[in-house]
């Protein structure tokens, strides 16, 4: 009885298998990225949060000596002529603004998306109103930690 030859086992990877693993990887990573980026978003959100929070400050300063609250005009202007706040947040990702007409109980703080940032459904628009002492955060989904 003759005993068969064994050929030796190919040792790697063959084209078939290669092109699918290429093809799970290329799947997974069209369902992590857009993830990934709604995260990266949310982040950045922290960035308008704080920038807010920074204009409520100076606001309270300025209504300590003035009659009323700093116009949107008074807002890149340095202190103690205006409220020396940048137009933008430190990560650029938003603009600042401050509603037009502030009187000496309320005003509108605003800071709105820019560039990729710009594509965060549903919180493009972060605004803070003060009112007689009360702060309103909108949208409130995006205000949530």
């Amino acid at each position: 009885m003759l005993k068969r030859r064994q050929l030796p086992r190919p040792k790697g990877f063959s084209l078939l298998e290669l092109l699918i693993a290429l093809a799970i990887t290329g799947i997974l990573a069209s369902i992590a990225y857009p993830s990934y980026l709604t995260q990266v978003r949310k982040g950045r959100r922290s960035d308008a949060m704080q920038a807010l929070s920074q204009i409520q400050q100076a606001q309270e300063r300025w209504r300590a000596i003035n009659p009323s609250y700093a116009p949107n005009s008074l807002l890149t202007s340095t202190w103690p002529v205006g409220l020396g706040i940048a137009a933008t947040t430190a990560g650029t990702h938003y603009t600042l603004s401050i509603g037009d007409d502030p009187t000496g109980a309320s005003y509108t703080a605003s800071a709105i998306a820019r560039a990729s940032q710009a594509a965060d459904t549903g919180c493009t628009s972060l605004t803070t109103t003060t009112t007689n002492g009360t702060v309103t955060n909108t949208p409130e989904a995006c205000w949530s930690r």
